[in-house]
């Protein structure tokens, strides 16, 4: 559920949740059914393929149409229909598959906006590269082992590889008498008895046939550069911890490499095995065991070779320093891939050190305005649909005049009740795509020593008082009927077992507002007013409307509350925990414990300095609990620790409004975070 950012050609993203520029009962009372042993085995031989245990209920597109759609359409006239039905729906369609089509490259341009972020780095695995545009982008320049269907499952791309489980592995757990499963003192973490365990082996192959666009092969070594970014352990040697202690504004991170994840490190400790050379390897989930989202845990490969030579190393040299977690070896190396793949000064890096592995290569960019990308030549899979597809990086309100004007092709706006009034009352031929996301809006407070929300108190007062179903009925209610109140973040409200985790989770005392209560609150803090900044990616026309109604509802219980839109919020005022509440989206995906990286106490992505220890022992069982019914009493465990110490606040999942000219062929939605790009390089314009 990412600050915000999968398919069948994409460069590995890691499989979180991420920026949306547009991812709980303690375990001490958690009762296991009665047994007479001490130990509790965890087998993954029932789900070990299972693509996700929540799927999403209401996103599975049925046929195609003519346009290769499959999703409900909008006419220009604002007729909507089904465009493919249940009833002829194919196997691969109804998994949310993309099609196999015989593609011929043609000679054409095709151009889209999907936010007003610019473009920040070819390196999609970096923290501060997380959001939407850049996901887009990358994702066309890149080949994975897998890709997010439609509605969420997960894909095997074969042009790219293939993978096989070696040994489903098992984790088992230590119990006490009471058959309680039994934590480590100091980390909090499940207790597994590594004695009666065995861990989960995977084996992947890479295509013979699959090189990067410079003409090297895509090998195991890249795959080793993945791996090792996210290894834990890698130690910063510049970082000096004293001086962080003393000096709130030290700005050295311990970690080596600022990677948005530590999934595959933190699972796989000892990294790919194979031939650094070969195109096979094998990974052993030899620490924990097994793990819940094996599947997303191996992507798309990096380029080992570009990184080697800018650290000064050679790919043998890169791979040993992986392995043998030798900081000072890879300093040159990390401040490469920290920094050296993204945009600076307004220029892309060197055409060189940007080798694409998927069906299109960076071409041309200006700074704010647009990057355009180019068929890769030398892509061994299906080609590109059409040469040249350009990305424009508008502002949502812009963005449906472009596409009236003929000026872009392909939309993808917040969804509005002002656009989706001007898309109905569109001149040009069109078609409007509308669908639940796997997106939902939230407020996430800082809980750092320096903001006013590091007292609980404080957060209770906020959440009383923010008008939650004010904003849906004046914002959103009037896209769709059916919009409620969110009160889950690890389920969405169109989820089978939505009502079943939120029933044990949350008791709805932050449905309504009680600005009576919030204003006690304030005074029981010894505040009589608290001065608050929400920030935002700004300009964004609905999330100012939201900051303006929580403000004038607010202000009524205390708290003074100014606009901190950010034209960077993202890149610059969220890494400096400089900050109060922030208003985005988490963009989802099938993964099944992506929050872990969000609310953890270690997860990469835990901006707001969140730290509590039955939380963290929640989320590590719930890593290596391949049973989707054993998963269920943990998500409610996790949820109700989030609303308890109110680490956000969510508000609603977003519609989905897409749109494009009708003669563009090929286009599908996704709910997932791609949203209407995860299938561009299929896009073509129909002849005339």
């Amino acid at each position: 559920m990412s600050h915000l950012m999968n398919r069948a050609a994409v460069i590995w993203v890691p499989p979180l949740y991420r920026f949306c520029a547009v991812h709980h009962r303690s375990l001490s009372t958690y009762s296991h059914e009665e047994q007479e042993v001490k130990l509790r085995k965890l087998s993954a031989a029932a789900a070990i393929l299972a693509s996700s245990a929540l799927v999403l209920s209401g996103c599975t597109p049925g046929d195609d149409d003519d346009n290769g759609n499959g999703d409900d359409v909008t006419d220009e006239n604002g007729e909507t229909t089904d465009e493919g039905g249940e009833e002829d729906g194919d196997e691969g369609e109804a998994s949310g598959e993309r099609e196999a089509l015989d593609l011929e490259t043609t000679d054409d341009e095709i151009h889209v906006s999907v936010a007003d972020v610019d473009f920040v780095s070819y390196n999609g695995n970096a923290r501060t590269a997380n959001n939407t545009t850049n996901s887009a982008i990358v994702g066309l320049m890149g080949s994975s082992f897998w890709y997010f269907g439609t509605d969420l499952s997960i894909n095997p791309f074969d042009e790219f590889g293939s993978y096989e489980v070696i040994d489903e592995g098992e984790a088992v757990y230590e119990e006490d008498e009471d058959g309680e499963t039994v934590l480590d003192e100091e980390t909090g973490e499940p207790v597994i008895n590594e004695d009666e365990s065995s861990p989960m082996v995977v084996e992947y192959t890479i295509s013979d046939d699959a090189v990067w666009s410079d003409g090297t092969d895509i090998t195991v070594a890249d795959f080793v550069l993945t791996w090792g970014t996210q290894a834990p352990g890698i130690s910063n040697p510049d970082f000096d911890e004293e001086a962080a202690e003393e000096d709130p504004d030290y700005d050295e991170s311990p970690h080596l490499f600022d990677s948005v994840s530590k999934s595959f490190g933190e699972y796989v400790p000892d990294g790919p095995q194979g031939d650094l050379d070969g195109k096979t390897f094998t990974v052993e989930y030899s620490d924990h065991y097994v793990y819940v989202d094996w599947q997303l845990v191996v992507g798309g490969p990096q380029p080992s070779h570009i990184v080697a030579e800018q650290g000064g190393l050679s790919v043998e040299e890169l791979a040993e320093a992986f392995y043998e977690k030798d900081g000072g070896a890879l300093e040159e190396a990390a401040e490469f891939w920290n920094t050296g793949w993204h945009v600076q000064g307004g220029d892309l890096p060197d055409a060189d050190l940007l080798p694409s592995s998927g069906p299109y290569v960076l071409d041309s960019y200006a700074t704010g305005e647009y990057l355009s990308l180019v068929a890769n030549e030398d892509y061994w899979g299906t080609p590109a649909g059409t040469e040249r597809v350009t990305f424009h990086f508008l502002d949502d309100g812009i963005m449906t005049q472009a596409l009236e004007n003929a000026d872009v092709d392909v939309i993808a706006p917040q969804a509005t009740v002002d656009t989706l009034e001007q898309l109905e009352a569109s001149n040009r031929d069109i078609e409007i795509y509308e669908q639940e996301l796997a997106t939902w809006e939230h407020l996430d407070l800082n809980h750092g020593s320096e903001s006013p929300f590091s007292d609980h108190e404080v957060r209770e007062a906020f959440a009383l008082c923010v008008p939650r179903q004010l904003i849906i009925d004046n914002l959103i209610a009037p896209l769709s009927d059916d919009i409620e109140l969110l009160n889950a973040r690890e389920v969405f409200n169109y989820q089978d077992h939505y009502d079943e985790v939120v029933s044990e989770s949350y008791d709805g005392r932050y449905d309504e507002q009680d600005i009576e209560r919030a204003r006690e609150l304030l005074d029981e803090a010894g505040h009589d007013t608290v001065e608050i900044e929400i920030g935002y990616q700004a300009p964004n026309p609905r999330r100012s409307d939201q900051v303006q109604l929580i403000s004038e509802q607010c202000s009524e219980a205390g708290f003074e509350i100014s606009d901190g839109g950010h034209d960077a919020f993202f890149a610059e005022v969220i890494p400096t925990g400089d900050w109060d509440v922030a208003l985005f989206a988490w963009a989802g995906s099938g993964q099944i414990a992506s929050g872990r990286n969000l609310y953890h106490s270690e997860g990469g992505q835990n901006d707001g300095n969140w730290s509590n220890e039955d939380l963290d022992a929640a989320w590590d069982e719930l890593v290596v609990t391949m049973d989707e019914e054993d998963r269920i009493p943990l998500i409610q465990e996790i949820e109700r620790i989030l609303w308890d110490d109110l680490m956000s606040i969510p508000l609603f999942v977003h519609p989905g409004t897409f749109a494009a000219d009708a003669s563009i062929d090929n286009v599908r939605t996704t709910a997932a975070q791609t949203g209407i790009t995860w299938n561009a390089d299929q896009w073509q314009r129909s002849a005339e």
